[in-house]
């Protein structure tokens, strides 16, 4: 039987973070070889998450937003609307790919999206992530488990930056952040959505399968 190569692209809108954490964990312990990959696409209400690496001195000042300890790899990051968050539930012996060149991958699929808005951007060796003239526009945290992935890469379009100097964003005292609002005309977050998505799955070899739904529950 030849294995499904689609990915399918899920529109979620404004979920809570915790909800859909909890999501992608119980559709990543049920999922079988057969499995759909997915991608989510979603924003997320004002909170800080912290990876399993972060350490607490990160933290300069969260005030009211939330701080939420979760699994992924890395260290600080804040999740907000405006912001395009994509979490990608990929079983990756199916894709052949390893953890390092799956981030790759993505870093590589945000370089060339906002290549396509016209901006230039880079990755960094000692930091994951995509960065215009050293200010960070995109950052990458995964977990894998039972051989797939899941959590994936926020990428500021349209929202408030302030929150994000109540941090040392991913570990790095001082590192500023960019979003595309500052860069470009693009900042329609469906949009930025969908062409991400085909950049994804350009590199995976997939094809694409979208759809539109309310709730990130129904995939558990």
């Amino acid at each position: 039987m030849t294995a499904d190569r689609t990915l399918h692209v899920k529109y979620l809108g404004l979920q809570p973070y915790a909800t859909t954490w909890s999501a992608m964990q119980a559709y990543t312990d049920h999922r079988h070889e057969s499995g759909e990959d997915q991608l989510w696409l979603l924003e997320h209400p004002p909170v800080f998450t912290q990876g399993q690496a972060g350490k607490s001195e990160h933290l300069l000042d969260p005030g009211e937003i939330p701080v939420i300890q979760t699994d992924r790899g890395g260290q600080v990051t804040y999740h907000g609307p405006g912001q395009l968050v994509a979490y990608l539930l990929l079983d990756l012996r199916r894709a052949g790919l390893g953890i390092r060149a799956l981030v790759t991958l993505l870093e590589e699929a945000v370089i060339a999206l906002l290549a396509t808005y016209g901006i230039a951007a880079a990755a960094r060796k000692d930091a994951p992530g995509v960065y215009v003239d050293e200010a960070k526009i995109a950052s990458i945290g995964l977990r894998v488990r039972r051989g797939c992935s899941f959590h994936g890469l926020s990428l500021n379009v349209d929202m408030d930056l302030e929150p994000f100097s109540r941090i040392n964003p991913c570990g790095f005292p001082g590192l500023t952040v960019t979003q595309l609002a500052q860069n470009c005309n693009q900042t329609d977050l469906p949009r930025v959505g969908e062409d991400l998505a085909r950049q994804l799955a350009g590199r995976l070899g997939y094809t694409l399968s979208f759809t539109h739904t309310d709730s990130a529950k129904e995939h558990s």
